[in-house]
């Protein structure tokens, strides 16, 4: 476990060396937004658009792999929708609780660290994680709290998650891509070099970023924070395991990449919507703050385990 906690310190040193410098104003809450505009809309789409125009659509798609991820996921999701009800909170509160229990901050430290850290094959996996988080648990949490608020599911909900999803420049980015991959045709040198060169700066950046975010979050409701932190950190890597490795026949390197993927901390983008909708915005901060410190010495462990098989 040594060796990969030392592989794994660089990119944690780097959250920290930003999460300094929000702390200290050195970098403040207006610098954070336009390096994570520049990280989300420029270097991270490159590196994603690069992955996905050298890949397959056959090294991306597996249907057992979805199928495992899924059902690993959907499992934690309602374990954690149902403590929150047990607990007396409101349906919406419930929805953003299970949310911080399954998506992972896969865009912006799961990409750059588990290729690095796992191989270049490990691109095609994480794509896919990414791709199911986005489209399928993103577009949940929306579908839920709309139709709570409105007492019924509207066709023009549908409507909304689709401009959504076509305004997200990671979608955007893997799907043409792919694109470019099905036509066949080589990517050019020169475009490969410039997406190289961009797409480097995403590592950095998008770490830098969420060191720095995570210094404006305060840990409030720490027990439920806690909660949640353990859901991603533990239960979700453990229900994708089970159904990676002994549920669907999961190719043993795409599953171990599956199992580090669900052990990411809390992702940011969870706080954005918990903030854009007014449901709970401190209580998932606290969990993005608390997942994020523990998954130092978790996610080195499941990295450490997964490179066994």
């Amino acid at each position: 476990m040594l060796p990969v906690l030392l592989k794994t310190l660089p990119f944690f040193a780097l959250i920290g060396t930003g999460y300094l410098a929000g702390r200290t104003r050195f970098f403040t809450p207006e610098a954070t937004a336009w390096l994570t505009k520049f990280v989300f809309y420029f270097a991270l789409s490159a590196m994603l658009f690069r992955f996905a125009a050298n890949l397959s659509v056959g090294e991306i798609w597996s249907t057992p792999f979805v199928l495992a991820y899924l059902a690993g996921s959907t499992t934690v999701y309602g374990l954690a929708s149902l403590v929150a009800r047990w607990r007396g909170v409101s349906t919406e509160e419930a929805a953003v609780e299970a949310q911080c229990s399954v998506i992972g901050n896969t865009g912006f430290l799961g990409v750059p660290m588990l290729v690095l850290l796992l191989g270049p094959q490990a691109a095609g996996p994480v794509l896919m994680v990414l791709a199911i988080d986005l489209i399928v648990f993103s577009s949940l949490i929306t579908l839920i709290i709309t139709g709570v608020r409105e007492g019924q599911m509207r066709l023009g909900i549908v409507k909304v998650l689709g401009q959504g999803l076509l305004k997200n420049p990671m979608i955007v980015s893997m799907g043409a891509g792919l694109a470019w991959s099905a036509s066949a045709m080589p990517v050019p040198a020169p475009v490969n070099d410039f997406l190289a060169l961009l797409g480097g700066a995403a590592t950095p950046g998008a770490l830098f970023a969420i060191g720095a975010s995570l210094a404006t979050k305060s840990a409030e409701r720490l027990e439920v924070a806690g909660w949640l932190a353990f859901c991603k950190l533990v239960l979700h890597p453990a229900a994708v395991a089970v159904a990676a490795l002994w549920v669907f026949p999961v190719e043993p390197h795409a599953a171990g990449v599956m199992i580090a993927a669900a052990a990411l901390p809390v992702a940011g983008n969870v706080y954005i919507l918990a903030q854009h909708y007014g449901v709970a915005p401190q209580r998932v901060s606290a969990s993005i703050l608390i997942s994020t410190a523990v998954s130092i010495l978790t996610i080195t462990g499941v990295i450490a385990w997964v490179t066994t098989f």
